[in-house]
């Protein structure tokens, strides 16, 4: 009998919460835009889901590679490539769900934000869902500082593009979504946070 870390791996407990709720179901196809080396794929390759990942370093997809050979044989190796989510191959509007964990923040100023989000965004089929982790300003507005267009930093040392609440209400609207859950935050003891948004994509 498998461990639950056999059975989960690392997976972000916000996306264990989706799997809970019933919204990643088997027979979906999981788009995982910004893999790393797969640490939210373990339960989804192992059920069987079809899984396809991207990230831009070659390491990681190498992991993932290694990954899904050994949990999920019969996936093809160019399920996962390497490329930025900006400027990803894979097809508009093939996944029933995208992940987007601890990525986005990673964006350069407000123009690369936008290009990462449609990126995402557009692999998303219509009635689809996105799940996105990133940081954010929320609750932490008085303890951050700003270093650039949308970057900023943060006590704990580390620079990041930060959304807040309203940037994200606007966003979804923008996108032709709608939120499925009411935004959460999480606050790392005054360090920094991070924020969880999905979004169910209209048909």
């Amino acid at each position: 009998m498998l461990d639950l870390f056999e059975q989960f791996g690392n997976i972000d407990i916000y996306l264990f919460d989706q799997l809970l709720k019933g919204r990643i179901a088997p027979g979906m196809r999981v788009f995982d835009a910004g893999c790393g080396g797969g640490r939210n794929l373990v339960f989804l390759l192992r059920e069987g889901y079809e899984v396809f990942g991207a990230d831009s370093d070659p390491q990681a997809i190498e992991s993932t590679r290694r990954l899904a050979a050994f949990l999920a044989p019969k996936l093809p190796a160019g399920n996962f490539r390497v490329e930025t989510i900006e400027d990803s191959s894979f097809p508009s509007a093939f996944a029933d769900v995208v992940l987007s964990n601890a990525v986005l923040h990673f964006a350069r100023e407000d123009g690369h934000f936008r290009a990462m989000l449609q990126g995402t965004w557009r692999a998303l089929l219509p009635g689809g869902l996105l799940f996105c982790r990133l940081a954010s300003s929320i609750g932490m507005e008085q303890r951050i500082e700003r270093v650039g267009e949308g970057r900023f930093l943060l006590p704990d040392g580390s620079e990041r593009y930060l959304v807040n609440e309203a940037l994200l209400v606007k966003l979804t609207a923008e996108l032709g979504g709608q939120m499925l859950d009411p935004l959460k935050t999480t606050i790392v003891q005054n360090q920094r946070c991070m924020t969880t948004w999905v979004v169910g994509k209209n048909i």
